[in-house]
């Protein structure tokens, strides 16, 4: 066997995550880090990028590529006040590229940071009581909430257990507030929070030295809504409600999107329904779960280092006995549940304490101001008289939330002039339709993705209506690269790049996230993808069941396609 990858030898020798970070920020020779610090910074929630589309211009002219930097808030359940929304578009303009984007784990990024003014970036984030630390590298990321209860009670029982679920499973190293903030750390009335401890006596009790293998992914779904696409999450926690009242949750272990191609090794997969806890468990059943990620997660290679490759290596038995044995005793069985969707719901509704929520449609969850559509100055103007909050959904959407009723027609004639009334206007393909980041920035993109979106869809929109089927549901998702940042492989329709402006596709998911597509063809361009999907189509619209979606149609000619374990069982 193989020894530990150079990342875990990386992780061990950081001193907790501070490597030689400080030594590099304050390096003027160039706007890069050193390279093992490249991995460090993850952890406290950025990346190192370069612009892509430069780098054969500045290599001619003999200049280091366009460093610069990506970083991503971390914000449990998607929550910002109007303050912080305020906060966040002055930092893009201050320190990035002048836009925000939202993503599907319902954070923020800022593009194009300079090295230079990475920790003036850092503070200014700080001082609006919200951090970075664990939304990216080896850790628990940020968790994930349902968005659209609509103002319930359990709507705030959602988004406080993301909240504590993320505060119980961070790092506890002060690195990231020595090196970006000289050791001052705010609580979230102002409040300076002293250390607790001398960086030498620093412990990691839950997450241990070296941390976790790979990244970890978590999320509460609050059903009917399957927003946050529960079953692609490496830990899960499904809502068990009766009578309007939080009974507890179903516990889900083993999912992932990410593969690699060319190496069937790799695969995502569905998680597994393993349980039900009661509410007060949630913590103790979450950091379990961890614990056993750290212990037996494969620290040799970081392509098979998930959770999901542990259970399915070791068997979901040997990680039910696993789990039981540090419980004291194994759960509760399973409680029936049903998921009806796993997109957002756009435009006005009442929640059941009278006030309204606003779904908007930002595809791709790119706010930037472009011709007719200044979408950045007109969310700046309703943070400004707005009194209730506003929530990212893991579908890259924004909720306008906890809107009084007198407040109402202010904000709607807001929308309509800054054109944020999109929902209305898009087709159903363009409200659901997801894409990741990838060019120029992304290192990892193989393909467009976020920039190639709007005229992909067109043209799909363009066939639907070919085949009689104008304004059909299609739920379509393209990345750049295989590690399934936008949940490709459960949509209906999905592109994965490949090669620059090549694709493989993947047809055959569902409308609520229960069920994993499958490849159809590999290695395409636009022109033989739309062929392609112009049969089908034709096929579809001939063959279809009454109301039959796409994917489960593509399903019914594909009977043995993989489905959630336990799923039916669970939800009868």
């Amino acid at each position: 066997m193989s020894g530990p990858s150079p990342v875990e030898k990386i992780k061990s020798e950081s001193r907790l995550l501070r490597g030689t970070l400080a030594e590099s920020l304050a390096d003027p020779v160039t706007g890069a880090l050193r390279e093992d610090d490249t991995q460090l910074i993850k952890f406290h929630g950025s990346y190192q990028q370069d612009d892509r589309d430069l780098r054969d211009e500045r290599r001619l002219q003999k200049l280091e590529p366009a460093w610069s930097f990506m970083i991503r808030t971390r914000l449990p359940g998607g929550v910002v006040t109007p303050a912080q929304w305020l906060a966040l578009d002055a930092i893009a303009d201050d320190f990035a590229n002048g836009t925000l984007r939202m993503t599907t784990r319902q954070a923020f990024q800022f593009h194009g940071i300079v090295k230079r003014e990475l920790k003036a970036t850092m503070a200014a984030l700080n001082a609006a009581l919200i951090d970075t630390i664990a939304a990216c590298g080896d850790v628990n990321r940020n968790v994930a909430a349902s968005s659209h209860a609509g103002g319930s009670p359990l709507e705030a029982e959602m988004v406080d257990w993301s909240q504590r679920l993320s505060e119980h499973l961070l790092p506890k190293t002060r690195a990231y507030w020595d090196i970006w903030l000289d050791g001052k750390r705010v609580a979230a009335d102002g409040t300076p929070i002293p250390a607790t401890a001398a960086p030498g006596a620093e412990q990691e009790p839950i997450l241990g030295p070296t941390y976790l293998p790979r990244k970890f992914k978590s999320a509460i779904a609050l059903p009917p809504i399957n927003d946050v696409d529960v079953f692609s999450q490496d830990l899960g926690f499904i809502a068990i409600v009766a009578d309007g009242h939080l009974l507890g949750f179903n516990l889900t272990v083993g999912g992932g999107m990410g593969m690699t191609h060319g190496e069937p090794a790799t695969y995502p997969r569905l998680a597994s329904v393993i349980g039900f806890l009661p509410p007060q468990r949630l913590l103790e059943v979450a950091e379990t779960v961890v614990r056993i990620q750290r212990d037996f997660g494969d620290r040799t290679n970081r392509r098979h280092a998930r959770l999901k490759y542990t259970i399915d290596d070791r068997g979901l038995p040997w990680f039910h006995a696993e789990l039981a044995q540090r419980l004291g005793g194994p759960l509760e069985a399973p409680r029936a549940f049903h998921f009806s969707t796993s997109g957002d719901r756009f435009g006005w509704y009442q929640g059941e304490n009278g006030r309204w929520q606003l779904t908007l449609r930002i595809p791709a969850g790119r706010i930037a101001d472009r011709d007719g559509a200044p979408w950045r100055t007109g969310l700046r103007e309703i943070a400004g008289v707005h009194r209730g909050h506003f929530r990212v959904t893991p579908n890259q959407n924004l909720v306008i939330a906890d809107i009084p009723e007198g407040e109402r027609a202010t904000l709607e004639a807001l929308v309509r002039q800054y054109a944020l009334d999109l929902h209305e206007r898009a087709t159903p393909l363009l409200r659901d339709a997801l894409a990741c980041v990838a060019m120029p920035t992304c290192p990892l993109a193989m393909a467009e993705a976020e920039r190639y979106l709007p005229a992909f869809v067109e043209r799909v929109d363009a066939l639907l209506a070919h085949n009689g089927l104008p304004g059909e549901p299609l739920l379509l998702r393209i990345t750049g690269c295989p590690n399934g940042c936008a949940r490709p492989q459960l949509a209906e329709v999905a592109l994965i790049g490949k090669a620059p402006g090549r694709y493989n596709l993947y047809l055959g998911g569902d409308s609520r996230g229960q069920r994993l597509n499958r490849l159809h063809r590999e290695n395409l361009d636009e022109p033989t993808i739309l062929a392609e999907l112009d049969l089908l189509f034709a096929r579809w619209a001939r063959e279809r069941g009454a109301q039959e979606r796409f994917g489960d149609w593509m399903h019914r000619l594909w009977p043995a396609g993989p489905i959630a374990p336990d799923l039916a069982r669970a939800a009868s």
